[in-house]
């Protein structure tokens, strides 16, 4: 990128407070996917959208690694995936596809987040998909959805069955494609992911072990959301957004510049 994310103005005290928090949590949420190596080079996206009625959302500057993303650097849009700031970054309107028509039809997917990990495609490659063969993959199936691939997700007419496939689910698996979360909140679709890719990382691990599985009983699976939901004590991602956060500011805090 011609232009260094690091050097460029803050953003903070020009943008409303609540746009500014968004964009400090986005950019750690960026961050933490190249933490634990979820991310796929400058490739797949999260967004996030902005309060207001214009329909704003904030993504990542194309071209730019997720370990280098920031506040200030992520790029405010429009539905369509075009700039409506003076940024000096590009963005990657093909890119926002996916994205743009949850964004349009769920008015909870305030954040939705995309990854092609390795093992998040494996199992999206699977014909039966995920399966209830750990505790993790429970919370999942509670909520989960899946969208039969149809090439690079940039064509308009897509969206709709997208959309369809996806109903009110959370969680999705784009078939041979990837993984998806949505979610109210930034910290609630990051934990999402994470349980997401952890449950296919012990279904590729599990089934690498050529012994026969003991799936779990579809009754446990139908009451898990209520169960999860004591486990956080209500408070979804938010229980362990504070910790992540402490995490990165560790390892580097420029993500909030």
């Amino acid at each position: 990128m011609h232009t260094q994310l690091d050097t460029i103005p803050s953003l903070k005290g020009k943008v409303s407070d609540e746009e500014w928090q968004l964009r400090v949590d986005l950019a750690a949420a960026y961050r933490l996917i190249a933490h634990y190596g979820w991310d796929d080079l400058i490739f797949t996206h999260l967004s996030v959208r902005v309060p207001g009625p214009e329909h704003r959302f904030l993504i990542n500057p194309f071209g730019a690694m997720f370990d280098e993303i920031t506040a200030s650097s992520l790029v405010k849009i429009d539905v369509h995936g075009e700039k409506v700031d003076d940024s000096p970054f590009p963005v990657n309107p093909a890119g926002f596809t996916i994205h743009s028509a949850i964004h349009e039809a769920r008015e909870d997917a305030q954040c939705v987040m995309h990854t092609h990990t390795t093992e998040g495609v494996a199992v999206a490659a699977h014909s039966e998909g995920l399966l209830p063969i750990s505790q993790q993959s429970l919370f999942p199936l509670s909520s989960l959805a899946y969208h039969d691939y149809e090439g690079i997700a940039v064509r308009e007419d897509e969206k709709a069955r997208l959309v369809s496939d996806l109903g009110t689910a959370n969680y999705m698996i784009l078939r041979n494609h990837g993984l998806l979360t949505c979610a109210p909140t930034v910290a609630d679709a990051l934990l999402a992911m994470f349980i997401l890719q952890r449950s296919c990382e012990i279904q590729v691990a599990a089934l690498a072990g050529n012994r026969p599985l003991t799936p779990v009983p579809q009754p446990i699976i139908d009451k898990i959301q209520s169960e999860g939901d004591k486990v956080t004590s209500s408070q979804g991602g938010l229980l362990a957004w504070p910790g992540l956060l402490r995490k990165l500011d560790r390892i580097d805090s420029s993500y909030r510049n």
